[in-house]
């Protein structure tokens, strides 16, 4: 099913095409990866909405991305609970164990490094987001732990392409 296509599926279940931009954000940045403006200007045509309207929520909300990050978006929520908890701290440790300052992508485009102001779950702070998944009660040693997680979803899901891609026969 096209981009198109499901975002006219989505958008089939709002009374108002305005109501449905998040969705189709959510449907476009899965399709891109991210939102340039041309993939913006083309959601806004689809549901027939002010143009305004598509970037006013890809610029204001953190779950949209308007220029590419890396495979792993780490977003460290930054806000009071979270600092108060060691955030900054670990934050420190972010960018030195991958080698980038807060807001840029390692040079392999396996990481990007972002803080966030709020996760909504200071029960578990500090907390940070990775795609979908929150990650609570951080310290140091379960910061490593997830990034070799990760690096090592990543080996494997490359080992997986390159044994698709060989010639049969082999």
């Amino acid at each position: 099913m096209s981009m198109r296509e499901k975002i006219e599926e989505a958008a089939a279940r709002y009374p108002d095409q305005r109501s449905a931009i998040m969705p189709a954000l959510l449907i476009a940045q899965r399709q891109h990866g991210h939102l340039p403006g041309a993939v913006l200007e083309e959601v806004a045509d689809i549901l027939g909405v002010e143009r305004i309207w598509v970037y006013e929520l890809a610029t204001f909300y953190t779950l949209f991305h308007t220029e590419p990050v890396g495979r792993f978006h780490l977003q460290l929520c930054d806000n009071v609970s979270c600092m108060l908890c060691g955030s900054e701290d670990l934050l420190t440790h972010l960018e030195t164990v991958l080698g980038i300052m807060k807001g840029d992508t390692t040079p392999d485009g396996l990481f990007t490094l972002s803080t966030v102001e709020c996760l909504g779950a200071c029960e578990m702070a500090p907390v940070m987001q990775v795609g979908d998944d929150y990650h609570g009660n951080l310290d140091v040693a379960r910061i490593d732990a997830l990034l070799d997680s990760l690096r090592a979803t990543e080996g494997q899901r490359s080992s997986v392409e390159h044994a698709s891609m060989r010639p049969t026969g082999e």
